[in-house]
């Protein structure tokens, strides 16, 4: 297992980070040299011969395989619901996690047709992060613990990764995250999440410039803004990012939330070139994150559940890439003259 839980501080996790282990050059030199010898126009497959290189790359082999796709769902509560910046109850994270283990959420059937085998993490749902009006969200040694526990749950053997979350208020932490990292003003970050109105998006956005102005010194420091911030699923979804890349495990990110649960981390270069975004979220700051971080969605989809769903449709889309590439015959092997 490749975890975290020896880290003793954020100032020890960043000196970890330092050294990082990067895709098989050799394996994405002979994939693209194979995409070339297919029975079809050179990039007529187009992005699914990126997703295959991609793979190729990570799994330091020709020919990649997904023998075992791994999905995680985080859940975790937040103390800024006592702002009132969400319409459902903080009981619903905990129902929704009974809901998930019972095989009833939408995340149970989309990654059951994509063919990986789903987990859901629950972080101490009964005792919510603090509201970060009032001072920082968690403390070192609660972002580390919620780090190790992401990390924990990555299987390092995994063809590919797909995480998700599940929290009341998250879709405040995500902003603020976003807003801390990536600046501009909350607004341009914030949205409906479960079904905020109008007015509800100007309270999340008024509480975010709260906290952005309370924690300015506390954001610039390294991983600050999960102390700032952070709620348990985002701090475990970063950990888990962390895990797999030490693990050389390909992830698959989810939407608005699960993004900008790594923007901290955004800032080491190259932390995130192991992570692909799933689908483009209908929440609106995503695009707008998305073009921060330098990254393009696989699928738009409309969608804006949260839980992994985008990331278990896209991994469908990956499936089909690797496929082809390792199905396909090549122009000697079929006979066929090429160019």
């Amino acid at each position: 297992m490749t975890g975290l839980s020896n880290i003793a501080s954020l100032g020890a996790l960043a000196d970890l980070l330092a050294d990082l282990p990067a895709p098989d050059a050799a394996a994405r030199a002979a994939a693209e040299a194979r995409q070339g010898q297919l029975t079809k126009p050179p990039g007529s497959l187009g992005r699914l011969e990126e997703l295959a290189v991609f793979l190729a790359g990570w799994q330091g082999r020709e020919r990649p395989a997904i023998a075992k796709a791994q999905a995680v769902v985080f859940a975790g509560n937040h103390g800024i619901c006592d702002r009132g910046v969400n319409p459902f109850p903080q009981a619903v994270t905990a129902q929704m996690v009974a809901n998930f283990r019972a095989g009833g959420a939408a995340i149970n059937q989309l990654s059951r047709a994509a063919g990986a085998d789903l987990s859901v993490v629950a972080l101490e749902l009964d005792r919510p992060t603090r509201n970060f009006t009032a001072g920082p969200a968690m403390d070192e040694a609660e972002v580390l613990a919620a780090m190790a526990a992401g990390a924990a749950a990555v299987d390092p053997e995994a063809s590919v990764l797909m995480l998700g979350e599940m929290g009341i208020g998250n879709s405040t932490i995500a902003a603020a995250l976003a807003r801390a990292v990536f600046g501009g003003t909350a607004t341009d970050w914030v949205g409906p999440g479960t079904g905020s109105d109008a007015g509800g998006m100007s309270l999340k956005a008024r509480v975010i410039e709260e906290g952005i102005a309370l924690h300015r010194d506390l954001i610039a420091a390294p991983f600050g803004p999960y102390l700032a911030f952070g709620g348990r699923e985002q701090a475990a979804i970063a950990g888990a990012v962390i895990a797999a890349r030490l693990a050389r495990v390909p992830v698959i990110l989810d939407g608005f939330i699960c993004t900008a649960s790594v923007a901290p981390l955004a800032a080491v270069p190259g932390l995130l070139d192991h992570c692909i975004v799933g689908h483009s979220s209908a929440e609106p700051g995503h695009a707008r994150l998305l073009a921060a971080m330098g990254k393009r969605a696989l699928l738009d989809l409309d969608m804006r559940l949260g839980e992994g769903s985008g990331a278990a449709v896209a991994l469908m889309l990956l499936r089909a890439a690797v496929a082809a590439h390792d199905g396909m015959a090549t122009f000697a092997e079929a006979g066929v003259s090429g160019a």
